[in-house]
């Protein structure tokens, strides 16, 4: 069950970045990724409240803690992040990692795998944790 909700999460926010979601400017800003999304069930300028959020099991445990957990879901084998692209990526280069690593995420748990029962068990994310 807990697999389907994240892909169900997951191929909506594809969606959502497919569409420009991220494109949008806000009245005085850039729209931030997962926080200014449909996918996160936090209210906007707040911290994140929960781990009910489908995206905790892809933060690493280290980081669990933060105002914005979000930010640190490693995207790639590189160990690339939110936090460390709002600092150094351009939004094309934010939007191109997400997109990758939101299609490489669904499709591993669309794979019937005895090995990935949870997310949080990608062998990406173990590195980076």
């Amino acid at each position: 069950m807990k697999r389907e909700s994240t892909l169900h999460v997951l191929k909506n926010e594809l969606k959502f970045v497919q569409k420009g979601g991220y494109r949008a400017p806000l009245v005085w800003r850039a729209p931030l990724v997962f926080e200014d999304s449909p996918t996160c069930p936090k209210e906007r300028c707040s911290a994140c409240p929960d781990s009910n959020c489908v995206l905790m099991s892809f933060v690493p445990r280290k980081y669990r803690y933060e105002a914005v957990p979000c930010r640190h879901i490693p995207l790639d084998e590189t160990g690339e992040t939110l936090d460390s692209l709002y600092r150094t990526g351009t939004n094309e280069e934010i939007e191109q990692t997400l997109q990758s690593w939101l299609l490489e995420t669904i499709q591993q748990l669309e794979e019937p795998s005895e090995e990935l029962e949870e997310p949080s068990e990608q062998r990406w994310l173990e590195q980076a944790a």
